[in-house]
């Protein structure tokens, strides 16, 4: 059998590369060893871990209207019933998946696909009926391998105990305690959801501050409101032991605050993800893999390998569903001819806690870092009024901008919402706007995107709602 394209990979890249493939008229084979389309993204990630962040909001928020007057009643979870909702919602999108693919006569083969040679794949693990063949040649592949959790040694203790985020998506109870083993955005994020269902959740990061990277001016209203969300947070601090006793997980730490061992009825390690880039042949080509497991690519997605194409989680950090999907796009017009490249200027990041943090663009740590000048503009949600209105005052817009052409060059954004407000950004900062163009362009009130216009004001000078005292020459 023969495929003028293979994208080997179903998730977010993968079947944007096929679909658009297919779509400009290459003949596409998609290869997927799990049963359905999706990937990391959609069947383990990025879905299913919002649709659980959705309830815990609505549960914090129900909380939170006691203040106007308002008392519900005692939080009841059903736990299978959640379950069965989260996986609903799947189960939606990946039938969608599926049609979509038949509509564009992608053919689907769920098997894994292991590369003989530069154009040739050993199909294995599937259902032989559904593709006719043991092995499958190509002209092009595109490779959209994803990534996996990474499970540190001293972590793999075997118990069930002790999970990776895709045990935590899998809601199998709602544990007393929970010890999530680093700061980042998916330990934040899977602590947030089970702190709001009742437990009492501790967080341990080796650095000293949450989302390591991340600005720490959008970090620190998060920080705040996670203290009072979690039991313990542990800065500065190493997990040096983990053992199964039972009932419980005994876990050993060394900080400024923890010095002996804790029992936790379970243990997230959320301790960041790995490329997949080992496992199906890529040592049979002449594709490059870095040491850091990334396959290395130039910015039309092309590897060293002319047959082969990488993107998404396995051609490189960020590690984002919307990176990739991009990706694929550009490499589905490579092969068709077109004269793409991935260029971007900003790609943006959520974190999907409460309050929400998104940037774009620049950030004012690499700005520091390339001795770069920009002016920054910060505009504190306390002046919103719709931020007032919602009790959500907590939320801080900031841009940074180029003193010498007041153009805008990145922008961070926490508070409520701020992973819609961000898209807003990233095409400023595509377009090359200044802050006047923010200014001049009149938004919507009472809204929380007016703080992005408000924060250009800032920098201008002309904020209504922030009073900046002239400054006025000292008498002699």
């Amino acid at each position: 059998m023969h495929s003028q394209v293979i994208v080997l990979g179903g998730g977010p890249g993968g079947y944007a590369a096929a679909f658009l493939a297919a779509d400009l008229g290459m003949k596409v084979t998609l290869v997927e060893a799990n049963p359905h389309l999706g990937g990391t993204c959609l069947l383990r990630g990025c879905i299913p871990s919002k649709a659980l962040l959705h309830v815990a909001k609505v549960i914090s928020e129900s909380r939170e209207m006691g203040e106007w007057g308002v008392a519900f009643g005692k939080t009841k979870i059903n736990v299978d019933r959640m379950r069965a909702r989260k996986e609903k919602v799947i189960e939606t999108l990946t039938n969608g998946l599926a049609q979509l693919a038949k509509q564009r006569k992608v053919q689907v083969i769920h098997a894994r696909g292991i590369f003989v040679d530069s154009q040739t794949l050993q199909l294995e693990g599937g259902d032989p009926q559904t593709y006719q063949s043991e092995r499958i040649t190509f002209d092009h592949c595109i490779v959209a391998t994803g990534s996996v959790p990474a499970m540190p040694p001293m972590f793999q203790t075997g118990s069930a105990r002790v999970m990776d985020s895709t045990g935590a998506l899998a809601l199998q109870d709602i544990p007393k305690t929970l010890l999530v083993v680093g700061g980042g955005y998916i330990g934040l994020e899977m602590g947030t959801v089970y702190a709001a269902l009742g437990t009492q959740v501790s967080v341990v990061e080796l650095t000293s501050g949450l989302l390591p990277g991340a600005d720490r001016d959008l970090v620190k209203p998060l920080h705040k409101r996670l203290e009072k969300l979690f039991q313990n947070i542990y800065l500065n601090t190493k997990v040096v032991g983990m053992k199964d006793a039972g009932r419980h997980v005994k876990v050993q730490m060394q900080g400024p605050e923890m010095e002996e061992a804790a029992a936790y009825d379970r243990v997230l390690v959320s301790v960041g993800r790995r490329p997949v880039s080992e496992g199906f042949g890529l040592e049979n080509t002449r594709v490059v893999v870095n040491d850091r497991g990334f396959v290395e690519i130039d910015s039309q997605q092309r590897t060293a390998d002319p047959h082969i194409l990488a993107i998404g989680d396995v051609a490189g950090e960020p590690m984002l569903a919307h990176k990739a999907s991009h990706e694929g796009k550009v490499a589905a017009e490579v092969l068709a001819g077109e004269p793409a490249a991935f260029d971007k200027m900003a790609i943006p990041a959520v974190v999907f806690t409460e309050p929400e943090i998104a940037w774009a663009g620049l950030t004012q740590e690499e700005a520091k870092l390339a001795g770069r000048e920009v002016k920054i503009a910060q505009y504190p949600w306390q002046a919103s009024g719709r931020a007032i209105a919602m009790g959500k005052t907590d939320g801080l817009t900031k841009w940074l901008i180029d003193p010498a052409s007041d153009r805008v060059l990145g922008c961070g954004i926490v508070g409520s919402g701020a992973g819609e407000l961000i898209a807003e950004a990233v095409v400023a900062i595509e377009m090359g706007c200044t802050a006047i163009d923010l200014t001049e362009s009149i938004h919507p009130h009472p809204t929380l995107s007016e703080t992005m216009a408000f924060a250009g004001e800032v920098y201008l000078g002309t904020a209504t709602e922030v009073y900046r005292p002239k400054r006025t020459p000292q008498s002699k």
